[in-house]
């Protein structure tokens, strides 16, 4: 008698009535006993001169050590932004296709631009787990709609559920590197210590991994591991512990333009770039050096000391990374990618920002009132990104920055070290390769075919092809003769060695486009554009451009600001489309795209049971220490505290509260130019008025928290400041009409020229 029971239908055994009139049979196992472990460690915003390996004169000596002993590419490319590139990196398709045109907080209502990556497209974590290989994240996602990254979900897109075994990190674009919002597999959790402590997001990272590798190598050694470590550096905030800052001290006050000549003098000599590479004029808006003033130069090289301060620590952290691979015995068969998602960043404007958050609120940095604040650059109490002469730098020999499709923005640094698997360690490889190429070349090597089939869902052809070939080969071919490139209306296109690029002026029409033409082969930094002396041949590739975009999902093409893209984004259904939210504490951590969008006003109220004697803590706080706003009590006073990037309005009520129940609230009105009146409110009677003179379109990249402040909004108090007492709910009421059409005009143009590329 033999039984095939449904869900072991490939049972090879025999049911008797008893077991001893049958015989066992286990399914095999997926084993990859043998093959390499995998490390794939994303930076962000870190341009193609930025690693001491690549040219600079910033110290990496973990990074330029795994380039000695490996190979350093350079002609990788990305698609200018972060969401995307990563897209990229963990599926081998291109980022349209599988519906991550710009990045995961918005979705427009079209295929290629839904914030979350379609299941279509397996990611490389999902494919290594089904195959036997143990798969960690650790640091930045961001390839999640932020708005499903709540306490609530739905989680189908956090890393756990895209193939990861285990997560630590933080799920949106950017965090504050000392008060980050972090996540730990599927819930949110406060950080293990405090700034004075010592506390830094990377280091809080790489320890996490370095935590997970000794797990699975201890008790299931045979079982190889994919790491993929996303640092929140480069990306603003430039943060760094203070001995690093220090180190950096006036090594930048010679200016952008000594620095890229230096850096491009490296690059020539090292063989970066090939002899006879042009350097790319100043990119428009940037000035020369030397017609600055004395206060533009010093706050911009002290933005750039925090930057390279922050790269080298970042540098650290790999170099413990390292360390603790080769303790164990694991890096001769560890294949270990090092990779940037795109060009050095170009939201710091022209002069650099104490706070980037200022650069989307249109609001241009005070530069005479900048330098009063030197000594906070790079620590807690700055938010900071560099001014476009260094960021530029960071991209030499290249023109234009993270966002364009030119050199500067998608050419990138990539380091392949693996002792076991590529050619003589420090070579070059000049080969044409993208993001998208990275999972093809690990499914190689771990001897997996793409599945057709993941999760019963059909999946899509791999659209980029594996380099490993050029591991070993120095001559090596691209694995393939075409890539299209499109971000935000900038558009570009690689084919057999040629490039075809536009700058797009947002807002302009497309045809109006100017394409320009260079044979990149040889001419490595698009210096001699050649668009009128092979017209046909440009002709040409623009159309093949068009051909690419059908096939891949470009279009539609799309150059809204923000402002557009984020009402686009806000349709029925999502946590922010309410004009009501009620929260019953404790609730976890709020992320920002799921907190009330509260730039038209809001009221809001606490039902509270106020304890006697001391009863200091936060009801509500939004943001950070450089830009949010708190609702608190202070020698059991009510306090609001609208925190404008270091400008405070603060109102308090005149007298303590009371023990027992109150239903206390503040109302935030907005003026037509744009600022707001508050009133305190403690059981329906108005107790104190202030007005702040601006509300912030985007407060911060920091969510909320109810009944405590784990990221501090004040330095009246220490975080977490919990709230002893009970509250019931909190709720915020916001504006129920959209605002009139003159109104929506004006927050439109204000943004999107505060998104504008310049």
């Amino acid at each position: 008698m033999t039984f095939r029971h449904p869900a072991e239908r490939d049972f090879k055994g025999t049911i008797g009535r008893t077991v001893q009139e049958s015989s066992p049979d286990w399914p095999a196992a997926p084993s990859r006993a043998g093959k390499p472990n995998v490390v794939l460690i994303v930076l962000d915003d870190t341009g193609f001169a930025h690693l001491g390996c690549y040219g600079s004169t910033i110290a990496t000596p973990n990074i330029d050590r795994l380039a000695g002993d490996g190979l350093r590419f350079t002609g990788f490319h990305t698609t200018a932004l972060c969401s995307s590139s990563r897209a990229c990196l963990l599926t081998g398709r291109n980022h349209h296709a599988v519906g991550m045109r710009a990045i995961s907080n918005m979705d427009t209502g079209y295929p290629n631009m839904r914030g979350a990556v379609t299941r279509s497209a397996a990611t490389l974590a999902e494919v290594l787990r089904d195959n036997g290989v143990a798969t960690f994240a650790a640091g930045k996602w961001h390839l999640a709609p932020m708005a499903e990254c709540t306490a609530a979900g739905p989680f189908h897109n956090w890393p756990l559920q895209r193939g990861f075994d285990r997560y630590y990190g933080f799920l949106q674009g950017e965090t504050d590197q000392f008060h980050p919002e972090l996540t730990h597999d599927n819930h949110f959790v406060e950080q293990p210590k405090s700034p004075e402590e010592g506390y830094h997001v990377s280091e809080d990272i790489v320890d996490r991994s370095i935590g997970f590798i000794r797990d699975s190598v201890s008790i299931v050694p045979e079982r190889p591991f994919f790491l993929y470590l996303a640092f929140g550096a480069m990306h603003a905030p430039h943060q760094a512990p203070r001995v690093y800052l220090d180190k950096y001290r006036g090594r930048f006050d010679a200016g952008w333009d000594v620095a890229r000549e230096e850096w491009f003098a490296r690059q020539k000599e090292m063989g970066i770039v090939p002899p006879g590479t042009g350097l790319a004029p100043r990119n428009p808006g940037v000035k020369p050096w030397a017609e600055l003033g004395d206060n533009e130069r010093k706050f911009a090289a002290r933005l750039q000391e925090a930057f390279a301060a922050m790269l080298e620590h970042t540098d650290a952290q790999i170099g413990r990374l390292v360390s603790f691979l080769e303790e164990l015995g694991l890096m001769e068969n560890t294949l270990l990618m090092l990779v940037s998602d795109n060009g050095a960043s170009q939201e710091g404007g022209p002069t650099g920002v104490l706070d980037e958050m200022r650069y989307f609120n249109l609001m241009a940095e005070d530069v005479e009132k900048a330098v009063e604040r030197l000594d906070d650059i790079g620590g807690p109490q700055s938010h900071s990104n560099i001014p476009w002469g260094w960021a530029q730098a960071g991209n030499t020999p290249l023109k234009w920055y993270k966002q364009n499709t030119h050199g500067g923005g998608v050419r990138d640094p990539f380091i392949v070290h693996w002792p076991k698997g590529i050619g003589r360690p420090g070579e070059i490889r000049r080969q044409f390769c993208h993001a998208i190429d990275v999972t093809p070349t690990v499914l190689e090597v771990m001897g997996i075919e793409p599945p057709s089939v993941v999760a019963g869902v059909p999946q899509m052809p791999i659209h980029g092809a594996s380099i490993l070939t050029a591991f070993t080969d120095p001559q090596a071919k691209p694995g393939r003769p075409v890539q299209y490139f499109e971000m935000g209306g900038d558009r570009g296109l690689w084919l057999d060695g040629w490039k075809a690029v536009t700058h797009h002026a947002r807002g302009t029409p497309f045809e109006q486009d100017r394409w320009e033409l260079y044979h990149l082969d040889e001419d490595f930094s698009e210096y001699h554009d050649l668009a009128e002396r092979e017209p046909a041949r440009l002709k040409a590739m623009v159309e093949r451009w068009w051909q690419e975009a059908e096939a891949h999902g470009v279009l539609p093409l799309d150059d809204r600001g923000a402002f557009d893209l984020f009402r686009a984004s806000r349709r029925p259904g999502m946590p922010t489309s309410r004009s009501r939210f009620v929260y019953y504490p404790p609730v976890s951590h709020i992320v920002s795209d799921a907190c009330p969008p509260v730039f038209r006003g809001w009221q809001m109220t606490a039902e509270i049971d106020h304890p006697a004697g001391t009863a200091d803590g936060a009801l509500v706080a939004r943001g950070s220490i450089n830009s949010g706003f708190a609702f608190h009590i202070d020698r059991g006073r009510l306090h609001f505290d609208y925190n404008c990037f270091h400008d405070h309005t603060l109102v308090a009520a005149p007298e303590a509260l009371t023990p027992g129940k109150h239903e206390v609230g503040a109302v935030v009105e907005r003026m037509a130019d744009g600022s707001g009146t508050v009133a305190l409110v403690i059981d329906g009677k108005t107790v104190a008025t202030a007005t702040i003179p601006k509300l912030l379109f985007l407060i911060s990249s920091i969510g909320m928290d109810i009944g405590r402040s784990l990221s501090p909004v004040s330095e009246a108090y220490r975080a977490p400041f919990a709230y002893p007492g009970r509250i019931a709910k909190v709720v915020f009421g916001l504006p129920h009409a959209e605002p009139d059409a003159a109104s929506a005009n004006a927050d439109r143009a204000h943004v999107r020229a505060a998104m504008s590329r310049q």
